[in-house]
């Protein structure tokens, strides 16, 4: 079996799953110029992950960043389908984005390899399940490895190219390359709970919940700590909030299961979950939103 090549030229990516990361890793892929099959499973998500590309266009254009042309062009490279098959079909890379759920990406992946290219760069936006547990369904796993996209995706400018232990090095330097032809700045860490920034960011994220919980202080004000005292362009507090609370609490639970009770979830996170306060995506987390 061949490797995928160390340089190759990507011309179309499937992104599988249209929710907020994915649409997003669909609109950086457009922007570098490769064709894209937005996939998911409902038509309804699936219309609401283009609403989101074509807001986030909108936007740049209204603030002068981007040409009306360019953004029509960008939107015009992006497809969106519900059919697996069709999304996969001719694509030089295929990432996926769904839920943190295991057995859901191992069951994903196992049709993708059937509907894939042969020598097509598969690859997880996982931010803390092991590459080697996913790859586990794969016939080939040494073209899979995880390619951990931060969000705003458009904004962001790290990526996280996750090598698992049976990933070819050819792999991890063609995801290296794509990450910055999408104008990234990689990383490459091992197949490790959590890799780097999960584990760091929930660290910290874990300790600011306890200090909120404890009433060491406002929620605004840990945040304000971080933000002027540390440089950190966002506080941990608000980022969970956009990241999602019942996402960071299934990362720190599974981090927790692997790496001991030093990432054990407070209380206060389990019953913010448990009473629907998620963050940003709701209305209401550690802030309200509009």
């Amino acid at each position: 079996m061949t490797s995928p090549d160390p340089a190759p030229t990507f011309t179309r990516a499937a992104v599988l799953g249209a929710g907020t990361m994915g649409h997003g890793i669909a609109q950086v892929c457009a922007q570098a110029g490769l064709a894209v099959a937005l996939y998911d499973l409902a038509q309804e998500p699936l219309a609401r992950g283009l609403k989101g590309i074509e807001a986030f266009l909108a936007k740049g254009v209204a603030k002068g960043k981007m040409p009306a042309e360019e953004a029509a062009a960008v939107r015009a490279r992006v497809r969106g389908t519900t059919n697996l098959v069709d999304a996969c079909a001719g694509a030089d890379v295929v990432i996926e984005a769904v839920p943190e759920n295991l057995d859901l990406k191992r069951h994903l992946f196992a049709e993708v390899e059937r509907a894939a290219a042969p020598d097509a760069l598969l690859a997880s936006n996982t931010s803390s399940l092991a590459i080697g547990a996913i790859a586990g369904v794969l016939r080939r796993p040494e073209r899979f490895l995880g390619m951990h996209f931060f969000n705003p995706v458009p904004l962001m400018a790290l990526l996280e190219v996750v090598v698992g232990p049976r990933t070819a090095p050819a792999a991890a330097e063609a995801a290296t390359a794509l990450g910055r032809r999408l104008g990234k700045e990689p990383i490459v860490v091992k197949d490790s709970p959590g890799f780097a920034s999960s584990r760091l960011g929930v660290a910290i994220g874990l300790e600011a919940i306890r200090m909120l919980e404890e009433g060491v202080a406002g929620a605004a004000d840990i945040d304000k700590a971080m933000e002027l005292g540390y440089r950190h362009p966002m506080g941990p507090l608000r980022l969970t909030d956009l990241v999602g609370l019942d996402v960071r609490l299934g990362i720190a639970e599974y981090l927790a299961r692997e790496l001991g009770p030093r990432f054990a979830p407070p209380r206060l996170l389990r019953e913010m979950v448990a009473a629907g306060k998620l963050g940003k995506k709701t209305g209401e987390g550690f802030y309200r939103w509009e």
